[in-house]
């Protein structure tokens, strides 16, 4: 069940950072509710994190975290902001995800 947690976490980090991006590219109110938008999954990321390093060592867990915020808003770039999809780019977000794995097999 940690485990799940920490994905969902993760997945909150993705979400504070495409509103940060989305809150960049909007003018007025609009902004403002993609930062709120911002706050509130900042607040569920932490928490869900918090959650998870409850019985998760804290190194794995940090580092699955990040891994997982840094994938999905790199994968969050290229199809919502029309970042470049160079090959050298997905090459080191697939030995990211590899990592990941990686670290969940091996944890205890």
């Amino acid at each position: 069940m940690n485990w799940i947690i920490l994905i969902i976490a993760g997945l909150f980090e993705v979400a504070f950072a495409a509103c940060l991006g989305k809150a960049k590219e909007a003018v007025g109110i609009e902004s403002t509710y993609w930062y709120i938008g911002f706050f509130a999954c900042l607040a569920a990321s932490m928490l869900l994190l918090l959650k998870a390093t409850q019985q998760l060592p804290i190194g794995t867990a940090y580092a699955v975290w990040t891994g997982i915020g840094a994938v999905g808003t790199v994968l969050i770039g290229i199809y919502i902001f029309k970042e470049p999809a160079t090959f050298w780019r997905l090459f080191f977000i697939s030995t990211l995800i590899i990592s990941i794995v990686g670290l969940k097999v091996v944890s205890h």
